[in-house]
């Protein structure tokens, strides 16, 4: 039947795209993998990628939570998680991650100085990322959620198909132009076989803190629409918060600083 062959054309693309991909092979130590990514710059990536890792923490204080800083010529966890320093090394000579709010942090802003330039070509950014995945001693962690770099380049590439990824989660803000990318992003995590566990829409809505009128500055729900269009889920929906950029840029999160705050709902 028409769908019978259709089936087999798929399985035949996968084997041929998967030919000559490396194994995949767990990081020692870590259970799961989330990966939150976008594909356009500026959508409050990080930020999310932050608060989501102190809150599955906040949420069972049984699980052991780490967070990797993905993006090496950008790197941002180190001023929003109020880390300074470089790792120390094991008797192994693997990387201790460096530790605040019970989260285990690795991030290329650890290794230079914070206002040097990384200018590397692709390779000895694949060289870095390989050596934050694989030569660092984790310990133990039930979840760690990595913060991808935007767009769908080599480093998405590579830590798709060189670790399992339990699923990946899309930032985006509803402006048209941030959209094209978000989707471009989810397509190409389909691509390489890692689940997408749904869109976060950020910055929806600015609320005057005076007067309480609403503004959608970026739009108006267009990550549900685009979560419609794929066939994926909406799991929060973030509006531009003064407390949430103030926490993250003072290096205190909002999820430990304001637990009980509305903003830590919205979040959450």
């Amino acid at each position: 039947s028409s769908r019978s062959r259709d089936e087999s054309l798929r399985d035949k693309r996968a084997q041929i795209l998967s030919r000559g991909l490396p194994k995949q092979k767990p990081i020692e130590g870590v259970k799961q993998v989330v990966v939150l990514a976008s594909g356009k710059g500026g959508v409050g990536k990080s930020t999310t990628a932050v608060n989501i890792a102190l809150a599955l923490a906040a949420n069972d204080s049984t699980k052991e939570v780490g967070l990797l800083d993905a993006d090496i010529y950008g790197p941002s966890i180190p001023k929003m998680m109020n880390l300074k320093g470089n790792p120390e090394l094991t008797p192994k000579n693997l990387m201790r991650p460096l530790k605040n709010y019970g989260i285990a942090c690795m991030s290329m802003g650890f290794l230079i100085e914070e206002t040097a330039p990384v200018v590397w070509r692709g390779l000895m950014v694949m060289s870095a990322v390989e050596k934050l995945l694989r030569q660092v001693d984790w310990g133990q962690l039930d979840y760690l959620v990595i913060d991808m770099p935007p767009g769908t380049g080599d480093v998405q590439l590579s830590v798709s198909q060189n670790i399992p990824v339990t699923g990946a989660v899309i930032i985006s803000t509803p402006q048209d132009v941030a959209l094209l990318d978000a989707r471009k992003g989810a397509e190409m995590f389909r691509k390489v076989h890692v689940p997408v566990l749904g869109l976060i829409q950020n910055m929806s809505v600015f609320q005057c803190p005076k007067c309480k009128h609403e503004t959608h500055i970026f739009g108006a729900d267009g990550v549900r629409d685009l979560a419609e269009t794929l066939g994926l889920d909406i799991l929060g929906d973030i509006p531009l918060h003064v407390n949430i950029r103030e926490t993250c840029d003072s290096g205190q999160p909002v999820v430990i600083s304001q637990p009980q705050s509305d903003a830590v709902s919205l979040v959450l």
